[in-house]
């Protein structure tokens, strides 16, 4: 008897996973259930919702006009007799989490309910992967009941332009990737020692000197010469808000990045009484240095410069000049003006110390601050930057190695070199997002086989899908402190959008899973089922993605 009972859960079981399987949506819901029967959107289709929800609205009529030709109309009222109707209200719950919404499907009505304005632009997005990938003037939609809610607060995507340039439109592009698949934070790397990205009125030459480059090594680092190719190009503040703007549509935080205090080759490069020793030549190995700044250095005597290759330079801002933190003030005091977000990433990682050491200016503040050493100078370079950055309702997040000569009092951690670092910082109650480059570094080949030109090891998507971001080293209070986690996109070896789409997908679809469902509602093999589906709407939006996995499968 037992043994029969046994059976028979196992069975209903079976089939409850089977119907939930059965939901092409990515990341996967807390709750998905098909239904029997289907609903149709037409050129009559209305989308309804009250002012709390016509941002998202309009943005799901914008995508059914884009991609269908269909142009359903937006109201708050529907009129008897249409197709169908897609309902989208907000029906706040105690203790709901943020972004929890809930999806059904069914005969001539579509309802979304989201616990707020999030859930609902969610909603929509697990909606827009139920639509088929062939135009038609009557889409078909099969009929499910979804009840969803995301596991972290923090769904990051990184992307770094300071290597490689990416203009406006594509940067609107990635974050609508980012959007499609749920995440609600762009990191934009905007400063490094290769270039300087973003206009700051007060210090013209950060761009006009900074954001251009003489040539690239050519190959992996370090390189067997140079391409002797100019790279150039920044945001001005104008496009910057414009990004932000399109960005907040999509319920999408914008973090930017200003990299302190070291890759700061491009702002030395630009004002090089930045650096402890202005008058010493910018060491670029001869291998890896281009023409023209080699005759730029012969004829103008020249002697900064925006670096042509990959790595980590000694020449970092002074730590020991009030000069350098005046100047880092007025930079972020017209980035903070620009980005709403409540932290401003510093950077923080890669300094080295060697300057700092034969520098009078940084040994002096060792001495009249009794640091200990330089590893202790840097914490007192962040902290001072931190307690300008509070003093503007802001808060510091900066990579793992912050943590070195003792952590700033309201700083969060980006945990990169592993976990480690993220472990301290929770282990002291600071906020975390975990980054470790073996599974969220994108960058990184997708597959030992892969041909084009990447960074470190190979990453499959099968390891990035089985990521948790809480190490078991934590306590569950410690855990709390985890916000979530981030995929990174670093572009030394990118240099064009299709590449940048290649290494994204669909890694980032697996990425999405990891932060938005369960642990225990994760399945790798369920995944890849519905991963096929994906290739599907790849190729339906006209995406490059990398078909690698494809070919392993067979």
């Amino acid at each position: 008897m037992r043994q029969r009972i046994l059976s028979l859960v196992v069975l209903v079981f079976a089939c409850i996973c089977s119907k939930a399987q059965s939901v092409n949506i990515i990341p996967k819901p807390s709750f998905a259930e098909s239904l029997k029967g289907n609903a149709f959107v037409t050129a009559h289709t209305q989308i309804k919702g009250r002012s709390n929800v016509a941002k998202s609205a309009t943005f799901l009529a914008d995508y059914l006009h884009k991609m269908y030709g269909l142009t359903p109309a937006v109201t708050n009222k529907f009129k008897h007799g249409t197709e169908t109707e897609i309902e989208l209200t907000i029906a706040p719950k105690n203790n709901a989490i943020k972004g929890a919404y809930s999806l059904t499907v069914k005969d001539k009505k579509i309802t979304i309910t989201g616990s707020d304005e999030e859930g609902v632009f969610y909603g929509i997005q697990s909606l827009i992967q139920l639509l088929p990938t062939a135009k038609s003037n009557r889409l078909i939609i099969p009929a499910v009941k979804v009840k969803d809610e995301p596991r972290f607060a923090y769904r990051g995507g990184h992307f770094d332009v300071g290597r490689h340039f990416f203009d406006v439109a594509f940067i609107k592009k990635y974050i609508d990737l980012l959007a499609m698949y749920k995440f609600n934070t762009f990191h934009w790397h905007l400063t490094e020692d290769q270039a300087w990205r973003i206009e700051i009125k007060k210090y013209p030459e950060l761009t006009r000197v900074g954001a251009y480059r003489n040539g690239t090594i050519i190959n992996h680092y370090p390189g067997n010469g140079n391409d002797n190719t100019p790279e150039e190009g920044f945001y001005t503040q104008e496009q910057v808000k414009e990004i932000v703007a399109y960005a907040a549509a999509r319920y999408i935080t914008v973090i930017p990045e200003i990299e302190l205090p070291g890759h700061s080759s491009a702002a030395i490069a630009a004002y090089p009484s930045l650096s402890c020793f202005p008058k010493r030549v910018t060491n670029i190995p001869v291998n890896m240095v281009s023409q023209r700044s080699v005759k730029e250095a012969q004829k103008n005597n020249r002697v900064k410069f925006v670096q042509e290759t990959w790595g980590v330079f000694d020449d970092v801002y002074c730590a020991g000049k009030d000069s350098t933190f005046y100047f880092l003030q007025d930079v972020l005091e017209e980035v903070m003006a620009l980005f709403p977000s409540k932290y401003i990433h510093i950077g923080g990682d890669e300094c080295p110390k060697t300057f700092w050491k034969q520098c009078p200016a940084c040994q002096k503040r060792i001495r009249d601050n009794h640091l200990k050493d330089e590893f202790e100078l840097q914490c007192y370079f962040i902290e001072r930057i931190e307690q300008y950055v509070n003093s503007k309702g802001k808060n510091v997040i900066g990579w793992d190695e912050i943590l070195e000569g003792g952590l700033a009092p309201n700083a969060a951690v980006m945990s990169w070199r592993g976990e480690k670092g993220g472990i301290e910082a929770a282990k002291q109650h600071h906020n975390v997002v975990m980054t470790p480059g073996e599974f969220c570094y994108l960058n990184r080949a997708n597959s030992q086989k892969e041909d084009s030109l990447t960074a470190g090891n190979s990453l499959h998507i099968e390891k990035v899908y089985s990521y948790n971001p809480v190490p078991a080293a934590l306590s569950a209070e410690e855990a709390k402190y985890i916000m979530g986690a981030q995929a990174c996109l670093w572009t030394e070896y990118i240099t064009n959008p299709a590449k940048v789409e290649y290494m994204l997908l669909p890694r980032l679809s697996a990425m999405s899973e990891v932060l938005w469902t369960a642990p225990e509602k994760k399945n790798w093999v369920e995944f890849s089922g519905r991963l096929d589906n994906e290739f599907k709407r790849y190729d339906w939006l006209g995406l490059n993605y990398c078909k690698i996995y494809l070919r392993d499968k067979k």
